[in-house]
């Protein structure tokens, strides 16, 4: 074939290829989107690890350190709530409620007030500043926001209509690299986001988890959240467990949520007149408290209770009642406004509560430890399928498959007939009202300002 033709079929090739960008730019940036969760993901857990172990570096020298969370929690929580509600406004909380929310908006400059690439970046800071002042938070719930508001953004450079899809991926990339558990994280996004199975979106979600996750995997290796287990029933006494940790785990997780449906509604009224004012008193308050109780459990309360909830895991019980201090630092960092999680310490309660049903049955701690992270995760999310797949990732206890899917069942029951509204879709429909409240009132004044130039 002469030269000539060969650079003709050349550059028709070219053309052809190239003017196809339209095809291919969103699948190229969706990709990265999905690897830079993975890579954030990461970098954040080693970023929260380090703040955990600092401030317990700098409040175990004895002496008065011991007394430095007196200072350090509430002033860590005053800054936190500022900054949140002046720099990074949307980013308070778990960051799950504002995911579910954006997924319901249909303007998407109602999405990017909750979900954008300056609100993720604040989210990571403050948690991370949360965990260093002795917080009970997490990293997981945040991680969820992340990963949406870096998929929201992957939908608006990629050119793709699809931000609700690409927002339900993120979420459920989130989950699966903070946790390493790539099915707990698909599971998420089916029963917890979208309380639908959406056939569009599922590609979408399974390619996110799959290249999220190879990115951490990559980053940290292959590992279980809370290592290997194989605590499984093997007496009469050990079912009882499971009617014990599932109904009492569910009347736990009923009251935590329904009391911090019920205190937030309340605490938004009281605040509302010095909104700004009255969150940084609330905030002062709540890490006041914490630090207390922090102080007075030795510190085991502070930040994730992921050490405490490993070792009942692994058969060391922590003392009887941990799950109750831990359940009330928990919900007093949640309504304090500062970002940050409750998954993290959520487990950690539900470890404390099964443990010391295990300790008084006389029974397997491990095993206990464990139906009580599905019985209490399950009645606070109100997702048993979540729950159940979560927690037999977290701790490859393939022996108490049936035990734990049972748990979770009854947990979830228990706690919908005490609770009918899930905590997370609760709050989401706070963000979806002061969302469109926002859009209202600038429209309005931008309409103002139309009329007032015409004159």
């Amino acid at each position: 074939m002469p030269a000539f033709h060969r650079k003709s079929k050349f550059m028709r090739r070219s053309r052809v290829f190239w003017g196809a960008s339209h095809l291919w730019r969103p699948r190229i940036v969706f990709w990265c989107g999905a690897l830079a969760i993975g890579v954030i993901s990461v970098g954040f857990a080693k970023l929260a690890d380090v703040a955990q172990r600092t401030f317990a570096g700098l409040t175990s020298t004895g002496g008065w350190a011991y007394f430095l969370p007196l200072v350090l929690t509430p002033l860590g929580f005053m800054l936190s709530a500022y900054l949140a509600a002046t720099l990074f406004p949307n980013s308070q909380g778990s960051g799950i409620p504002q995911a579910i929310a954006a997924r319901h908006l249909r303007h998407d400059d109602d999405r990017t007030r909750l979900l954008s690439l300056k609100i993720a970046f604040g989210k990571v800071i403050l948690t991370v500043l949360g965990l260093f002042c002795g917080a009970s938070i997490g990293r997981e719930g945040p991680t969820v926001q992340v990963g949406a508001s870096i998929m929201l953004a992957v939908a608006r450079f990629g050119g793709t209509p699809q931000a609700r899809g690409l927002i339900l991926a993120g979420s459920a990339a989130g989950i699966a690299a903070a946790f390493n558990t790539p099915l707990a994280g698909i599971v998420f996004a089916i029963e917890e986001m979208s309380r639908t199975y959406e056939s569009r979106a599922n590609g979408l979600v399974l390619t996110a988890v799959i290249l999220s996750g190879l990115a951490a995997l990559g980053l940290s290796g292959s590992y279980n959240y809370f290592g290997i287990s194989s605590a499984a029933p093997s007496e009469l006494r050990d079912w009882a467990l499971v009617l014990v940790c599932g109904i009492g785990g569910g009347i736990l997780g009923a009251a935590f949520s329904g009391f911090a449906l019920h205190f937030g509604q309340r605490i938004r009224r009281w605040a509302q007149p010095q909104p700004l004012r009255r969150a940084i008193v609330l905030a002062a308050v709540c890490g006041l408290v914490i630090s207390l109780i922090g102080i007075a459990s030795g510190g085991m309360t502070f930040g994730t209770g992921y050490d405490q909830a490993r070792g009942a895991v692994e058969g060391n019980a922590p003392p009887l009642l941990f799950f109750v201090e831990k359940i009330v630092v928990s919900f007093l960092s949640m309504i304090s406004g500062i970002p940050g999680g409750i998954f993290a310490p959520s487990l950690a309660v539900g470890a404390g509560f099964g443990s010391t049903v295990g300790v008084l049955l006389g029974t397997s701690v491990a095993l206990a430890a464990i139906l009580g992270m599905a019985g209490y995760f399950a009645g606070v999310v109100q997702a048993p399928m979540t729950a159940f797949v979560i927690i037999l990732e977290m701790t490859g206890d393939h022996q108490a498959v049936v035990p734990i899917m049972a748990v979770a069942m009854i947990g979830y029951v228990t706690s919908r007939l005490l609770s009918r509204e899930p905590l997370y879709h609760g709050l989401s429909r706070v963000f979806i009202a002061a969302t469109v409240r926002a859009r209202r009132t600038a429209e309005k004044a931008m309409g103002a300002d139309v009329n007032a130039r015409s004159r």
